[in-house]
């Protein structure tokens, strides 16, 4: 016997968009199947006529649990950070399902209870279901790194890397949340483990050096107003390392993909990389497919920041081009927000806050902007909003597909909501970069494992019904490009 069945809709499969019907039991979908042949008896019905039916979304880049933690950055008192529930709730209204966070990967004791007990704020905080990636960096011994399989091990395969500390040393403030540079030596070593055990590895790739010195010729040259932290943050500053990150990754042997891609340099960098047949991927942010820099010099312009930092309309334009062609992976948003006061108290290049409010509006403005105003095929749309993720990061079928003993996970698009965003239409703090967008076709109803969180308005989950996810990475996707 059914217990949900979704009907009317066209439905996107792995095999291609149709008009299917949906059989759900327990948490899992059971059959695909022609419209009007399931048993309806004892079966709530959903009806999906004239809307999208696609996998919950999978947000691969959101820093929630760190906001939480001692020593998180706060530049006003009083202005809390958001944490996972916040995070979780705006990402189970906005039609994402599963969060992955970070935690920073301890030197001593267990590795595993370390990370589990970083992602505590995550017990009974959860709309959505979740994970973590692991941090590695300069902090971390030798021993720890050579651990990595235990790691692996306990569910968590995907290490994630800085190459730059971000912030010149009077601005890192965060001293207990897990935002740290990684030196050359230990990142080969990380890529080695990563290699010799099947994970992947996520880069924030800028070089450090020339990151500093940026800050350095800002503060001699009167460009220190926060307007000005893309020319810290720059394309060559980019460039350098992706093309490091590469070169160790090919000697190395692992496989890997680039955080929050900004620039036509790193967008060709891993073109030319994947052409060689590597396993070199690329995300994007949201953020940076709808801004760019110009928009900083707004009086409020540093709600449109995180970091690296947004570029010019030719970068934006590589970036498109990236989603469109199939060299992007996926979209994500580097979640990590507060209230409008703490966001627009930075007023310069250090001070500027980073992280962005984008969870909630990545799955309806990525809609509009790709679906409707640039063609994107709704098979596309899936891979870069769930299924490549999925895919990459070890979920995948569990998660990021339609398809029998897939996780009931799914997101109904109306393709008739058509208005501009307001506050109003949102659920999470005071304020968002696409307040008066121009949105067409929005996430309506989500499921999660097969319980119906959000439906026309209204929210019937629990933050209870999140749970934590154990991946595994499937050696296609890390041995060469398969997407």
């Amino acid at each position: 016997m059914l217990d949900t069945i979704i009907s009317g809709g066209k439905v996107v499969t792995p095999a291609g968009p149709g008009h299917w019907d949906i059989g759900i039991s327990g948490e899992k979908i059971v059959v695909v199947a022609m419209p009007g042949i399931l048993p309806t008896e004892g079966a709530t019905v959903i009806d999906a006529t004239g809307k999208i039916v696609v996998p919950g979304g999978i947000e691969p880049h959101a820093h929630a649990a760190a906001n939480v933690q001692p020593g998180a950055r706060q530049l006003v008192s009083g202005t809390p950070n958001a944490g996972p529930l916040d995070h979780s709730l705006g990402a189970i209204w906005g039609g994402t399902t599963t969060i992955i966070d970070f935690a920073p990967v301890p030197n001593e004791g267990d590795l595993v209870e370390g990370i589990q007990e970083f992602l505590k704020p995550w017990e009974g905080n959860a709309y959505t279901d979740y994970s973590t990636h692991c941090i590695y960096s300069s902090k971390n011994t030798p021993d720890a790194i050579n651990r990595y399989s235990e790691l692996i091990s306990a569910g968590f395969p995907s290490i994630k890397v800085f190459t730059t500390d971000i912030r010149p040393p009077e601005g890192r403030v965060h001293t207990l949340t897990p935002i740290g540079r990684i030196d050359t030596g230990r990142m080969a070593n990380v890529m080695e483990q990563v290699a010799k055990h099947g994970g992947v590895l996520a880069v924030h790739g800028e070089d450090d050096e020339l990151v500093m010195y940026n800050y350095l010729l800002a503060k001699q040259r009167g460009l220190w107003d926060w307007y000005n932290v893309h020319l810290i943050h720059s394309n060559l500053v980019e460039d350098l390392a992706f093309q490091k990150s590469i070169r160790l990754a090919q000697m190395t042997g692992a496989g890997m993909y680039f955080v929050h891609v900004t620039a036509k340099e790193g967008m060709r960098a891993i073109q030319e990389a994947r052409s060689d047949g590597l396993p070199v991927y690329g995300e994007v942010l949201t953020l940076a497919l709808s801004f760019i820099c110009d928009q900083y010099k707004e009086s409020d312009g540093m709600k449109y920041h995180t970091y690296p930092s947004l570029k010019y309309e030719e970068d934006q334009n590589y970036l498109w081009n990236g989603v469109m062609d199939g060299n992007l992976a996926f979209t994500a948003t580097d979640s990590s927000f507060t209230t409008y006061v703490d966001k627009t108290a930075g007023r310069n290049v250090v001070d500027v806050r980073g992280g962005n409010i984008g969870i909630e509006i990545r799955m309806g403005v990525n809609y509009t902007e790709a679906v409707v105003k640039r063609g994107l095929s709704l098979e596309r749309f899936v891979e870069v909003t769930s299924s490549n993720a999925a895919k990459l990061l070890g979920m995948y079928p569990r998660k990021g597909a339609i398809a029998a003993d897939s996780d009931a996970d799914i997101t109904i698009i109306d393709p008739a909501f058509k208005k501009p965003l307001r506050m109003a239409d949102l659920h999470v703090r005071d304020y968002s970069p696409w307040e008066n967008w121009e949105v067409e076709g929005w996430p309506t109803t989500v499921m999660l494992r097969g319980k119906l969180m959000v439906n026309n308005g209204e929210l019937l989950g629990s933050p209870s019904d999140g749970k934590l996810i154990s991946r595994k990475i499937d050696p296609a996707v890390v041995n060469k490009p398969a997407f």
